[in-house]
């Protein structure tokens, strides 16, 4: 145990180290056979840890008796242990404020240059990174609201809805009201489920509809994210109060038609699944192909043909045209669908 110390940059404390650290606080020696013997270690691993635990300064030899050690408080050592691995964390922060500061420029030559050179009330994002950046930048500097129509029920990414949690977490930690309309099918889907549960506990509020209009965001009531058109992952950011306004009027239209979020084992699931049924009726009269009703009721074009196929059976009908026809002679298409006003795809892919 006459081992030259290095510097504590070298060495770690392992299981081993834990354990024969205990050994000599119970009375142990410094000799590696009887520590080895003592606590079932191979004698190369508890040779290996008495150094280690000498290096780091965590043992000291007895005055007079060479070949014993005795143990060293540890906090008179931590903060020679943790002097490196500060020093590291204060660098990586001095770095990446440089960092930030750097981008702060480009942000304001972008934006400048966004501002000298054309309208931006409208502005087209086309890449799902810009996306994303420009959802992060809108969540931080909103203050007041967020609302947002999510259609779609199944399908949802957990990691995707672990980053939009974190996102509306820091929302919510800020007293900024959140609301959000779904499907009713996303009553059905567990990740759904837990992703509202979680948001829900926070202080977000979630309802539900048969058919919500289309994909929006809006932030404060003067800035909207709607879907591009092409199907892209890109969105087109609206900053015009009239349009903002409409968009926002209208969610609260069908915001105050829906109904609060539950899943599917809770009560209303018979009066959810009826009012999904209905408006499969309504969409197979109106002469919808399988797909149009999947994508308007946010549900796998599988269960939606499931659906299809229940209602024919019931109906005794042999084609979706004598469907539609039945189902009108059964005046079951008379109760039209509340909130049907078009459905687009802004595919927010954190939601």
């Amino acid at each position: 145990m006459n081992e030259q110390k290095s510097s504590p940059r070298s060495a770690s404390i392992d299981e081993d180290d834990i354990l024969v650290y205990g050994w000599i606080v119970d009375g142990g020696t410094g000799q590696a056979e009887q520590a080895a013997s003592e606590l079932g270690l191979p004698r190369e691993r508890a040779t290996a840890a008495l150094r280690r635990l000498a290096v780091l300064g965590l043992v000291r030899f007895v005055r007079n008796a060479p070949n014993e050690v005795a143990a060293v408080n540890p906090d008179a050592v931590a903060a020679t242990l943790t002097a490196p691995l500060r020093a590291a964390i204060r660098h990586q922060e001095e770095q990446l404020d440089l960092i930030h500061g750097k981008i702060d420029r480009l942000r304001d030559h972008f934006f400048t240059g966004r501002t000298g050179n054309r309208d931006v009330t409208v502005e087209v994002i086309p890449t799902l990174q810009e996306v994303r950046a420009a959802l992060n930048r809108a969540s931080s500097e909103c203050r007041e609201e967020v609302v947002s129509s999510q259609p779609g029920g199944s399908g949802r990414v957990p990691e995707a809805m672990e980053e939009a949690l974190g996102r509306d977490h820091a929302l919510l930690s800020r007293n900024v009201r959140m609301r959000t309309l779904y499907h009713h099918t996303a009553r059905f889907n567990a990740p759904s489920q837990a992703y509202v549960a979680a948001a829900t506990a926070l202080g977000a509020e979630y309802r539900t509809s048969h058919e919500p209009i289309g994909r929006v965001i809006i932030y404060d009531k003067n800035l909207a994210f709607l879907p591009e058109r092409t199907g892209s992952w890109g969105a087109v950011a609206v900053r015009e109060p009239t349009i903002v306004g409409y968009l926002h009027s209208t969610f609260e239209q069908h915001w105050i038609r829906a109904t609060p979020f539950s899943d599917a084992a809770q009560d209303g699931l018979e009066r959810v699944a009826k009012e999904i049924h209905q408006t499969i009726v309504h969409l197979l009269a109106a002469g919808l192909k399988d797909e149009s009703i999947a994508r308007r009721l946010g549900m796998s074009l599988r269960t939606a043909r499931r659906h299809i196929a229940d209602i024919m059976e019931e109906l005794g009908a042999d084609s979706r045209f004598q469907a539609g026809v039945l189902a009108a002679r059964a005046r079951l298409t008379e109760r039209s669908p509340t909130g049907d006003i078009g459905n687009s795809d802004l595919r927010d892919p954190a939601r």
